[in-house]
């Protein structure tokens, strides 16, 4: 069933009771401010991660030799992995491997080799304007397809737009109830506590859609293999068993 913007949008000023649903219409004013704090409310919303519902996957080739790669409107990246292919580069009979994250201070201060064009298997990412930078090392040696596992940024929407072919029902309910709190708090009136305690239920349901992964994943450092060496650069490209 077809759920625009602006049923949303007219919607949220009768939850609101800005305006009375039997015997007033919301103006062409209304609507636009409406539009425009439901996009605020979008953006927001798309930068705490833990309230974006989807994740989503985003396929690119590296290129060789180039170790930095912008991924729009990426704001979380779970996993990174990329294939392994022959020599005529085919994907479909590729073998998948992963790539380890390293924290900023592990990827940028840290002692390494610079210039190695070999297999990547460290990435380190970086949050920026529309989207995120991701950082690969080594250095592709050739153009492998990889693949990121994620969470991107809400998009702005419009009037018309079909919100139900975006998201799911108790998704668009979470965002009628946000905005008509947005409402009263830019038409300066105050919001029923009804409204407001069940636009704060929504907030915290979706919060738990998506619980923290506290899977601990251990790392050695005292073993008896030795450090990154020039043996690894030249044979191993990286990969150790």
């Amino acid at each position: 069933m077809t759920y625009t913007a602006r049923q949303l949008i007219n919607d949220a000023y009768y939850l609101s009771g800005i305006v009375g649903q039997s015997f007033e219409e919301v103006s062409g004013s209304q609507i636009e401010v409406g539009l425009n704090r439901l996009n605020a409310f979008l953006s927001i919303k798309g930068a705490q991660t833990e309230l974006i519902p989807y994740y989503d996957i985003f396929e690119q080739q590296f290129v060789a030799g180039q170790e930095k790669y912008f991924i729009p409107n990426l704001v979380e990246l779970d996993t990174l992995s990329f294939y392994l292919t022959n020599s005529n580069n085919d994907p479909v009979t590729a073998v998948r491997l992963p790539i380890d994250h390293l924290t900023r201070y592990q990827y940028l201060s840290t002692a390494r080799p610079e210039g190695i064009n070999a297999i990547p298997f460290s990435y380190y990412t970086n949050r920026v304007l529309g989207g995120m930078d991701l950082y690969v090392y080594f250095l592709p040696q050739i153009p492998y397809f990889y693949q990121v596992s994620g969470k991107f940024a809400l998009q702005t929407t419009s009037l018309n737009q079909d919100l139900s072919l975006v998201y799911d029902g108790w998704y668009i309910e979470y965002l009628r109830y946000g905005l008509a709190i947005l409402l009263c708090e830019w038409w300066q009136v105050v919001p029923a506590a009804s409204l407001q305690k069940q636009a704060d239920a929504l907030e915290d349901f979706n919060m738990t859609l998506e619980p923290m992964d506290f899977t601990i994943r251990t790392r050695q450092y005292f073993r008896n293999k030795g450090g990154l060496n020039w043996a690894d650069v030249n044979y191993g490209k990286g990969w150790r068993g």
